[in-house]
């Protein structure tokens, strides 16, 4: 069966259209490709989701991949091949666990310290940039705003989860 010329739009409530879900989503699928493109436009060999994963090492120094993905909120598969593109860079570097040798410690390189440190004040620029005629009174409430939210939604997806529905 094909939808092709289906209006998907159409079949969503409008006033679910214009509401803070489509709004927030396309607001930090928006700050992402900026945060991309600006780290391009300096001349780093990194995205946003390699720099945090690169910070997210660097805070847990020696951290195990099971750790990380927990910490990243990143599944294994995805998290793997995200490492296995920062140890191709030289930015990590997988070292064999001495009490266990079938697991693999995650430590950032110097070439991965200068990087991030490098690449550290992007985001400052796009924190100013997000903030700019925002005040800070605002700016809490927004933060306030989206935790509830998150709250409300992981308060839903774990009370609807298979194995907490009854059979």
């Amino acid at each position: 069966m094909q939808l092709n010329n289906v209006d998907i739009c159409g079949m969503i409530p409008e006033d679910f259209r214009d509401s803070l879900a489509p709004n927030l989503g396309k607001t930090v699928k928006l700050i992402e490709h900026c945060v991309d493109e600006m780290l391009v436009r300096k001349g780093f060999n990194l995205t946003k989701m390699q720099f945090i994963l690169l910070h997210k090492v660097h805070e847990q120094n020696g951290a195990c991949q099971n750790e990380l993905a927990f910490a990243s909120n990143r599944n294994k598969s995805s998290l793997a091949r995200a490492i296995n593109v920062l140890e191709k860079k030289n930015y990590i570097a997988r070292i064999p666990s001495e009490e266990d040798k079938r697991v693999n410690q995650l430590f950032v390189t110097k070439s991965g310290l200068d990087v991030l440190e490098r690449s550290t004040p992007i985001f400052e620029e796009m924190r100013k940039i997000i903030y700019k005629g925002i005040s800070e009174e605002e700016a809490n409430k927004v933060i306030d705003i989206v935790k509830r939210i998150r709250a409300n939604v992981n308060e839903e997806v774990q009370l609807d989860t298979p194995s907490n529905k009854k059979q």
